[in-house]
C-alpha cells in the first residue's frame, strides 16, 4: 500500500459529524512502514484531533520516531496544508526537507518541504541551554 491508499482509506473512517469536512493523513517513519490517522472531532471543537497528529501517534506508538514522508488528503477544492499546530508536530518527527503532499480527492496535488511549510521551525536545538 502507498502513502495516498494509505491517506485515502483512512480518510473515508474520519469522525467529522460537525463539519463534515474528512481528512485523512499517512506517513512513511524511516522503516518503511506507513501510519495513517484521520480526525476525529468533538462537540467541543477544540478537543478534536488532526489527521496528521493521528498518524504520528500511532507511528510513535509502534515505536518510531522518525519520518520520512507525508501525505494529507481533504475533500477539497484545492489541496489543504497541514494546520500550524500539525506543521510543528510534523517538524519534530522529521527533517526540514521531508516532502508533504497535500492532495484532494479530486486528484489535485501539491508537493513541499516541512521547511517550506514552517519556515524557522521551533526544532530541539533551541532548548540548548547557552
Amino acid at each position: 500500500m502507498d502513502l495516498r491508499q494509505a491517506a485515502t482509506d483512512v480518510r473515508n473512517r474520519a469522525y467529522a459529524p460537525y463539519s463534515g469536512f474528512q481528512v485523512g493523513a499517512a506517513v512513511r517513519g524511516a522503516s518503511g512502514a506507513i501510519y495513517a490517522g484521520c480526525n476525529v472531532e468533538n462537540v467541543a471543537y477544540p478537543e478534536g484531533t488532526c489527521a496528521e497528529a493521528g498518524a504520528i501517534a500511532a507511528m510513535v506508538a509502534a515505536g518510531e520516531t522518525r519520518l520520512t514522508e507525508v501525505f494529507v488528503i481533504a475533500g477539497s477544492p484545492t489541496p489543504v496544508p497541514p494546520c500550524g499546530g500539525c506543521r510543528q508536530k510534523l517538524a519534530e518527527f522529521g527533517a526540514g526537507d521531508v516532502p508533504v503532499t497535500m492532495a484532494t480527492t479530486g486528484g489535485a496535488e501539491q508537493v513541499m518541504t516541512l521547511d517550506a511549510l514552517l519556515p524557522g521551525a521551533f526544532r530541539a536545538g533551541h532548548m540548548d541551554a547557552g
